[in-house]
């Protein structure tokens, strides 16, 4: 069969027929096309004719703005399909990459029996400290917490002796520094975009953002604990940790 046979075979619709098909308003295929994300149909006299890759890009502009992507973002990204310049299914499998989560915790909303639990301590003025020290907001008579696993780690450190308040700033400080150093990254490894898609990921950046993060979070806790062996070395080495108390004292009756 020769292609314009196997063309000829294809499906036509007129856009009252691709609206129907697609359940996608025929005003709002006139939008795409203007915008520049659907292809231009085939005029035959005053009769406009589209096919199956109208129905399919029809169907991506859908995928795409339930991921939330604006209508020039797709545009761009069409423009690039066409060109053959990407791949639908790599650049969908990055997309859903880039999507996923690099923990499991997510804020939650709370009773204060279940804070208590979450917790896992109960003491005197305990709710009100965590209200005030920010890792929990009060909302009438359920709680917001932010983050269930540092909070879990603050009450940790407060068994330990460390106070709430300085258990919470020191979370502030490593947010700080980290989310500086999250973005440092991903600037870094979007300008070496090219380099990265050679070897085992020739081509699929997606696999590659995907063994990024386990390996992330590895180099994050190595360098972390190196850095903090340099500091608490030169701590140790100035003499100011001699001057440190090393209990708390007692208050005299």
């Amino acid at each position: 069969m020769s292609s314009s046979e196997a063309s000829a075979a294809e499906p036509e619709y007129t856009i009252d027929e691709l609206a129907r098909e697609s359940r996608v308003p025929s005003r709002t295929i006139r939008f795409y096309q203007s915008k520049g994300v659907l292809m231009a149909p085939v005029l035959r006299g005053r009769v406009a004719y589209y096919g199956p890759k109208h129905l399919e890009r029809l169907e991506l502009i859908a995928q795409l703005q339930d991921r939330g992507l604006k209508i020039d973002t797709i545009r761009e990204l069409a423009a690039r399909l066409d060109k053959g310049e990407i791949d639908v299914a790599d650049w969908l499998g990055l997309d859903a990459q880039l999507r996923a989560p690099w923990a499991e915790d997510r804020p939650r909303t709370v009773t204060e029996a279940q804070l208590i639990e979450l917790a896992g301590a109960k003491r005197p003025g305990l709710v009100a400290d965590l209200v005030r020290t920010g890792g929990v907001e009060r909302h009438g008579d359920v709680f917001l917490v932010r983050s269930p696993a540092l909070l879990q780690v603050a009450m940790k450190l407060e068994g330990a002796g460390v106070d709430l308040e300085v258990a919470t700033k020191a979370a502030d400080i490593l947010r700080r520094h980290l989310a500086k150093a999250a973005k440092d990254l991903t600037d870094h490894f979007l300008s070496h975009a090219g380099r990265i898609l050679e070897g085992e990921y020739e081509g699929d950046l997606g696999r590659a953002v995907e063994a990024l993060r386990p390996l992330g979070l590895d180099a994050v806790r190595i360098v972390f604990a190196q850095e903090m062996e340099k500091a608490l070395a030169a701590l140790r080495d100035s003499g100011r940790a001699a001057r440190l108390p090393t209990r708390k004292k007692k208050k005299i009756r």
